[in-house]
């Protein structure tokens, strides 16, 4: 059927499927979510735009008709742009995430285009919505998305090592896991696996649509990411160990290194090279080496010092590939001699051959498979025992046989305990192999040697309770075996190394941390240690001078973990250990993980004594540096706590305000609000509150010039609870202020005349607006603020009420009174008197005492909160509580302006 026969009608409804359809599709995409939430909130936005037109019966010409059809092909597009990413291979977004956003941006700015054709076309008809399709449309053609900073920081690493030709097996792991991390993939070989079969299925479809520099592109990256150890196939290095060994079964078996070839080393550094690069001239050097020369400004071939005309670099894949080769034939040979020294039975040579094959692992991760491979798994067992199997079958060796579960109770002499324990030490373990390692025993064989065992017994034996501690289970086995007594002893002694103490100190940290706080400081009976006596002994530590920041580091954020567990142990730390002045000189400290905790010590701390902050924070450069913390969105942790941090410092310092905005720092929490955690956001409303004082009109105007109300309304529409309701409030502190700087001198004079020649406001009566008089109906802000008040959650209507009461202030009350009634405000504060607590009838009540105060409101709405107050009334009228007054106040107003003198209380009223 031809688009001109079907009835305009139809095609609203349908384009308004599919924009209803477009937008919850892309409300429900995980990846690059803020960029997708922002379109779909758009197009909510445009289907009520759309629902308005049909209900205006919008008059059907070609220009509608034309106008709707270029809407609805640019809707299909955004749909098109949502299905395409839903189900895409996540290593896949993350390296894409840039296009991503810019192709979502793309399109919400194209709809905003259609969309601003529509008005154009029919403006007779539009004329009522037409604000609100200009606001949208404008919006939508000027939106600016980005990709979080952290993902571009990984693309753009990436890039760079592609660029680099940096293919090493370090680069590649670094990248496997922070691209892993960042999607949510665990780095474990099975889970890469997929992925990565998923993302070469990115390649064969872009290879199919030929997309030929997007097929090199992935070709490259799956390329780097397949020389990651979690990529590894282990059929594929088997193989590859057993072509080496073939090679060097030619050399004899005394010989451990095969001497590199002439091509192999760098005419510059006369070493072996990793990244060799060719010269226009044929000569090939270290890519870093001849970069430095040129630096230097050398432009001659450093082998036959012929001057060059071209000193582009070109990666030598075939010579680096050999390089490669070289050197694995080399490991192969050392593992071959590793075996010789084991089987010898000589102590220094057993020791040296563990020496060496630490740091063969150290060199190249692959060596960990192929000395399983070679078999020398079987010899270390038969010297360090049945309990090394299982660590190393089950981690360094996964692939060589099924772990044998057993107790190790039975350690040997301390020598071989020692040599057992460094090998655990330099594993690398996951928490599934650290689990194990506890259920079989290990934790109270270490607890004794770190009790009786010598200096490096315990060094020891605390590193290997340090990686166990990470693990939930181990804590509370560690607790169990009467490890955390110990622990702080050792932790708070004078008379203690140094290295003991700092192990100590990770122990605790690990012990207090996933939220565990101070579930596991406990006695081996489960009885909860002294817990003032430990917060002082962290507290004092860091009074000493001479802790390093090895120590500091673990302690502080112990502590703090600690104090976020139980709201008193705060008031301990900062009442009985005077943390804050403790605290506070941390700020300056010069390691930044030390600061950043810090902070969040401080923001713990300044619920219970902020007075101390205020004046350290005035002296040069630490507010400074405060503002600093609070634009760090790459710690989003340190910028919630710094907002806190503020948002608790005393409203009444002034002097800090100015400041602050003198500092940009008002800038840094509006710049949060935009684009913070939901945690940072809550707490930078709250510190918004000392700049949106009704005392201070000048900080009122700043705040608002930088346009903050529209992000308040827009809280009050779609934050948290935390976030609606202190937003509510903020704009109650604004339009507190509105009936004061509302212009009323305009309108006198001729009534008739004046209206018709300037808008004033329903409210106060006056010329008002969002920028200047600070006016919440301008801002647009009652629709929503009544919302919360049908939500029926405590907090937001709390402070729903109290903003709607600025609106019935005195000069202003009949007027307000009105405009609370057509905006359907007051039924919803009659239900609260029905469902709310105590306290908030008692604001309710206060609102409609106001309310009432004027005959029309009681006429319309009288009889219905009569009803509501009896009960009140006669709950509380022997009490003489509050709530009762007040409901005795409003009812005695209703009965004023009552056309029937008949009370429904005889006696109250005479």
């Amino acid at each position: 059927m031809a688009l001109e026969l079907i009835p305009i009608g139809t095609i609203l409804a349908v384009l308004t499927n599919q924009v209803i359809k477009t937008a919850q599709a892309a409300k429900d995409v995980i990846f690059e979510r803020e960029s997708f939430k922002v379109l779909s909130k758009h197009l909510f936005d445009i289907e009520s735009v759309l629902k308005e037109l049909q209900l205006n019966e919008l008059t059907d010409s070609p220009a509608v008709r034309l106008a709707l059809e270029s809407l609805e092909a640019d809707v299909e597009k955004a749909h098109n742009l949502v299905e395409k990413y839903k189900k895409r291979s996540r290593f896949y977004l993350l390296i894409k995430c840039r296009h991503i956003v810019n192709e979502v941006q793309e399109v919400t700015r194209n709809i905003g285009r259609s969309l601003a054709s529509v008005p154009l076309a029919s403006t007779e008809v539009l004329s009522e919505i037409s604000d609100q399709v200009n606001r949208l449309q404008n919006e939508m053609q000027r939106v600016e998305l980005e990709a979080s900073h952290s993902q571009l920081q990984i693309v753009d690493k990436l890039n760079q090592g592609l660029r680099d030709q940096k293919l090493d097996q370090g680069f590649a792991n670094d990248m496997l896991e922070e691209i892993a991390k960042a999607v949510g993939v665990p780095v474990e070989p099975s889970e890469i696996s997929k992925e990565l079969a998923s993302f070469r299925k990115e390649k064969e479809e872009a290879s199919n649509r030929k997309e030929r520099a997007e097929v090199l592109f992935l070709e490259q990256v799956i390329e780097l990411l397949s020389e990651a150890d979690a990529a590894r196939d282990y059929e594929e290095v088997r193989k590859q160990y057993f072509q080496r060994l073939q090679v060097i079964e030619r050399y004899d078996a005394g010989e451990d290194y095969i001497s590199p070839l002439n091509p192999f080393v760098c005419p510059i550094t006369m070493t072996v090279m990793v990244d060799p690069v060719s010269l226009c001239t044929g000569t090939t050097c270290e890519r870093a080496a001849i970069e430095a020369w040129f630096d230097r400004g050398k432009r001659t071939d450093p082998e036959t010092s012929e001057v060059l005309e071209d000193t582009s670099l070109r990666s030598n894949l075939p010579l680096r590939k050999s390089i490669q080769e070289w050197r694995e034939l080399n490991h192969c040979l050392k593992i071959r001699c590793c075996r010789e020294k084991l089987f010898s039975g000589e102590d220094a040579s057993v020791d040296e051959s563990l020496s060496q094959m630490q740091d063969l692992m150290r060199e190249s991760s692959v060596n960990k498979d192929w000395i399983s491979i070679g078999g020398l798994t079987d010899t270390i067992v038969s010297i360090l025992g049945d309990f090394t199997q299982q660590i190393c079958e089950e981690e360094d060796f996964s692939y060589l046989k099924t772990t044998r579960r057993r107790a190790c109770k039975e350690q040997g002499p301390e020598s071989s305990r020692i040599l057992m324990v460094k090998a655990l030490v330099n594993m690398e373990l996951v928490d599934s192999n650290l689990e194990l390692l506890g259920k079989e025993g290990i934790i109270p064989p270490l607890l004794d040697m770190v009790t009786s065992g010598n200096l490096q017994s315990k060094e020891l034996s605390l590193s290997v309770l340090v990686k166990l501690s990470i693990v939930c289970a181990n804590k509370e086995l560690i607790a169990a075996a009467g490890g955390i007594p110990l622990v702080l002893q050792l932790m708070f002694s004078t008379h203690v190394r140094s290295i003991i103490i700092v192990k100590c100190s990770e122990i605790l940290e690990k012990l207090s941390s996933d939220d565990d706080g101070i579930k596991f400081l406990v006695d081996e009976n489960g009885e909860e240690l002294d817990l003032e006596q430990i917060i002082n002994n962290l507290l004092v530590l860091h009074q000493n001078i001479n802790a390093s920041h090895n120590v500091r580091r673990p302690a502080l954020r112990a502590l703090l973990r600690i104090c976020k567990s139980e709201a008193g142990l705060v008031k301990t730390a900062v009442l009985k250990a005077d943390g804050v002045s403790i605290v506070l000189p941390l700020l300056d400290d010069s390691d930044p993980e030390i600061r950043e905790t810090a902070i969040n010590l401080l923001f713990l701390f300044s619920h219970h004594e902020p007075e101390g902050v205020v004046d350290y924070l005035l002296k040069p450069k630490r507010l400074e540096a405060l503002v600093g913390y609070l634009v760090n969105d790459d710690k989003s942790d340190v910028q919630m706590a710094a907002a806190g941090l503020l948002a608790n410092l005393p409203k009444s310092e002034l002097t800090l305000t100015m400041k602050l905005i003198d500092m940009d720092g008002l800038d840094a929490i509006i710049h949060i609000l935009n684009s913070g955690t939901i945690e940072a956001k809550e707490n930078a409303l709250s510190a918004l509150f000392r700049f949106t004082d009704p005392s201070n009109l000048e900080s009122q105007r700043i705040v608002v010039k930088k346009g903050v109300y529209p992000l308040l309304v827009n809280f009050v529409r779609v934050g948290s609870v935390t976030a609606k309701a202190r937003a509510a409030a903020l704009i109650g502190t604004l339009s507190a202020s509105t009936p004061m700087l509302t212009d009323v001198s305009k309108s006198t004079g001729c009534w008739c005349f004046q209206l018709s020649r300037v808008n004033l406001c329903s409210a106060h009566g006056g010329i008002c607006s969002e920028s200047t008089t600070f006016c919440l109906l301008k801002a647009n802000a009652l629709p929503d603020l009544v919302q919360l008040l049908h939500g029926r959650v405590h907090a937001t209507a709390y402070e729903a009420i109290q903003t709607l009461t600025t609106l019935v202030a005195e000069g202003c009350r009949q007027r307000g009174a009105n405009v609370l009634h057509e905006a359907d405000a007051i039924n919803p504060i009659l239900d609260i008197l029905n469902w709310g607590t105590d306290s908030l009838k008692e604001e309710a009540l206060g609102l409609l005492e106001q309310v009432f105060m004027t005959k029309e409101m009681v006429e319309i709405y009288g009889s219905t909160t009569r009803l509501l107050l009896v009960g009140i009334t006669g709950r509380n009228v022997h009490d003489d509580g509050s709530l009762g007054s007040k409901a005795t106040r409003v009812l005695s107003l209703i009965e004023r302006y009552s056309r029937s003198s008949t009370s429904l209380l005889p006696g109250l009223f005479g």
